[in-house]
């Protein structure tokens, strides 16, 4: 009995060699887990972004028809200053004080509208009406706006690069304000945020999508129903997370190349030439998982093959 006793105490134990062989099984299941989970996740995002994209199709659909045509998304405003598609989209669907978009906005960066004999500012109070008129003016806003994600570029980029580009700030001091998709990462700013929608209206008077008919700047017309030029500007403050000069080759998106854009929104079913997908509408575009216009991973309203 006693020897009997002293055994089941020997082996009450685990060997070194059992403890090794149970964290080496563990150790295989968390590598076999981690990326399976990482597919789990970035498939949740996808659902998430695509629901994104959804809302603001449906709310430039209600703009359609409030005032007959899509927003705007040309590189300048009618005075010439930057004022990109992402920023005039972002302005459509919530007005550039988040309060709707005024009916006598023209995509003014910095948020006015001739009058006589002065400009009439849109977007606060001014001389020209009362408070309580200027708000029954407003249409929208079309997105709910704790929902919208909306950012400032100055939220987004750091100083330096804001200042490489040719972006102001508006009469209140402020950066212009930019939808952002739900990759959100923490950037140089300290802020957790995504990367801008970008937002692109097709111009149904044209006929072409040829990357080798582009103009060579921003306010030439062109013959392509889609101009690449409409978030250029924007797209070429590069990925804000990479330090280094703007347009060095780590820090550039691949849509910074002309070609890029015309070959990613390309439509895979005609092809007697090359035509753009939804020629009669808008495209918009998030950088998707990697935050990198121009790749693989880009989602957009569209499906994409």
């Amino acid at each position: 009995m006693k020897r009997t006793q002293r055994q089941s105490k020997r082996r009450a134990a685990f060997t070194i060699i059992e403890l090794l062989t149970v964290m080496s099984i563990i150790v295989i299941l968390i590598g076999l887990l981690v990326p399976a989970l990482n597919m789990v996740r970035r498939f949740a995002q996808g659902v998430k972004q695509h629901a994104q994209l959804h809302s603001i199709d449906a709310a430039l659909e209600l703009f359609n028809n409030e005032f007959d045509g899509y927003p705007d998304s040309s590189a300048l405003d009618p005075d010439g200053e930057p004022y990109c598609g992402a920023m005039k989209l972002c302005e459509a669907m919530l007005g550039q004080d988040m309060l709707g978009f005024h009916k006598d906005s023209r995509f003014y960066r910095d948020g006015t509208v001739p009058a006589t004999p002065l400009r009439k500012k849109l977007y606060m109070p001014n001389q020209t009406d009362s408070y309580d008129d200027n708000l029954k003016a407003r249409k929208g806003p079309y997105l709910p706006l704790d929902n919208a994600d909306v950012y400032e570029l100055s939220d987004i980029y750091t100083a330096a690069d804001i200042s490489a580009s040719l972006f102001t700030q508006d009469l209140d001091g402020r950066y212009p304000r930019v939808l952002c998709d739900v990759y959100t990462r923490t950037l140089p700013t300290g802020k957790k945020i995504g990367m801008p929608i970008l937002y692109y209206k097709a111009d149904t008077s044209k006929n072409m999508h040829d990357a080798n008919r582009v103009a060579d700047a921003p306010d030439v017309d062109t013959v392509n129903i889609y101009n690449h030029w409409d978030n250029y500007m924007l797209i070429s403050m590069g990925k804000p997370w990479v330090t280094g000069g703007v347009g060095t080759s780590q820090k550039d998106h691949q849509m910074v190349l002309t070609e890029r854009f015309y070959v990613e929104t390309q439509s895979e079913k005609v092809k007697t030439i090359s035509m753009p997908r939804r020629p009669d509408t808008y495209i918009l575009i998030s950088a998707g998982f990697d935050g990198e216009y121009g790749t693989s991973d880009d989602i957009c309203n569209y499906q994409k093959q």
